[in-house]
């Protein structure tokens, strides 16, 4: 299973959540960053629906998968200040 680490810092002149090198919205408090990212980390648990799933690659090749709808991530969120 994977893993996802939301990290609150500050960004743009606030602060926001970070995962994977992606950064959020920027928010005006760091309360409001860190009840937004517990938010999604939250969100991000919750099983979905399994799907079928088509995609082209790099090398111009289609494929076709099915994405399980109970295969989600653990969570959790760091608070560095």
């Amino acid at each position: 299973m994977s893993h996802v680490t939301y990290k609150i810092v500050q960004h743009d002149g606030g602060w926001a959540y970070t995962a994977n090198g992606v950064f959020s919205e920027p928010f005006a408090t760091h309360a409001a960053a860190l009840a937004a990212a517990r938010r999604v980390a939250g969100e991000q648990r919750v099983p979905g629906r399994t799907e079928s799933i088509e995609y082209e690659t790099a090398d111009g090749k289609w494929h076709n998968e099915t994405a399980t709808g109970n295969d989600r991530p653990e969570t959790d969120v760091e608070d560095s200040a």
